[in-house]
């Protein structure tokens, strides 16, 4: 035999599942997280832009640059949906010599 309170818990629950105001609520914040991604995605992109072309116009990367550029942003970037120029840059990126530290430019420049 069912208790009267049961069917009215059933009931309430049953109500607010099917509530269109539930539903509207859960799709506005699985929206509110698309476009979160959609920023975070951007800013990854632009970050590996920038970064990018600077180490190609230098012509050689460090390894914490390179690290720090493939691991920590275009790894999570690309896992997100990300892809396009962020990618060819991230390949020219792949092609450059590796060194341990950033070279100081000549010295003899700096007096003159």
């Amino acid at each position: 035999m069912e208790q009267p309170w049961f069917q009215v818990v059933l009931t309430i629950f049953s109500s607010v599942l099917a509530s269109s105001g539930l539903w509207a609520y859960l799709q506005k914040r699985s929206e509110q997280k698309d476009v979160k991604t959609e920023m975070l995605i951007g800013l990854a992109h632009d970050r590996i832009m920038y970064l990018g072309m600077q180490y190609i116009d230098r012509g050689y990367v460090t390894q914490d640059e390179y690290e720090n550029l493939r691991v920590y942003l275009y790894e999570p970037y690309e896992r997100m949906g990300g892809n396009g120029s962020a990618k060819r840059v991230m390949q020219e990126v792949d092609k450059l010599p590796i060194h341990k530290f950033i070279e100081q430019e000549d010295e003899h420049n700096e007096h003159e």
